[in-house]
């Protein structure tokens, strides 16, 4: 997501804030830019932007997002390899354009002891946006 022009790790916090990764990925596969510009600080051109630029991306995800695996917005082969919370935030923060390496970094950066996998991804890009 930070790849994107105007997409930085504020604004992917403020969208992860705003709405669930579910939300996110039906917004994009359905080409909703008017929900993603309800996030404070997505405009419509940005809205625009994230649609058309990860729709192909989001292809992987499945059909919709209202059910079966691709509701989870991972496939159930993947929730096998990556069963931790640790390793589930520093996957999606790979996911969302950081490598392998600084994802790591970031993880261990914060106190990660009984946080959920969101609030580890949470915490970890707001310590990169301070």
């Amino acid at each position: 997501m930070i790849r994107i022009n105007g997409v930085g790790p504020r604004l992917a916090l403020a969208i992860l804030s705003g709405m669930s990764a579910d939300e996110f990925v039906g917004c994009v596969q359905d080409s909703n830019s008017a929900a993603l510009t309800r996030v404070p600080g997505i405009g419509k051109k940005t809205a625009e932007r994230l649609v058309v630029e990860l729709r192909d991306k989001m292809d992987h995800w499945g059909g919709s997002v209202a059910g079966g695996p691709a509701a989870a917005g991972i496939g159930d082969s993947a929730r096998a390899v990556t069963s931790s919370p640790i390793e589930e935030a520093v996957s999606a923060l790979i996911a969302l354009g950081y490598k392998s390496p600084e994802a790591s970094r970031m993880v261990r950066a914060i106190e990660t002891q009984e946080l959920a996998d969101e609030d580890i991804i949470r915490q970890a890009l707001q310590g990169v946006a301070k």
